[in-house]
């Protein structure tokens, strides 16, 4: 079975950025997210467990 990782990885994004976690276990997937989140200039804390990445966005109070 194919996965698609640029769908993946999208999927992934919009959770994080509507506020929701986003889990990943491929190093390929994890890099990349690191890579978008770092682009998009997004306040996310990830936490690393020996299986993957949690990607977690930290909310800002205004």
């Amino acid at each position: 079975m194919y996965i698609n990782r640029r769908k993946l990885l999208n999927e992934k994004m919009t959770h994080l950025k509507n506020g929701y976690s986003a889990y990943a276990e491929s190093p390929d997937v994890i890099n990349a997210l690191k890579k978008e989140i770092q682009a998009l200039n997004l306040n996310v804390l990830e936490e690393v467990t020996d299986l993957g990445s949690w990607f977690i966005p930290v909310k800002v109070d205004n």
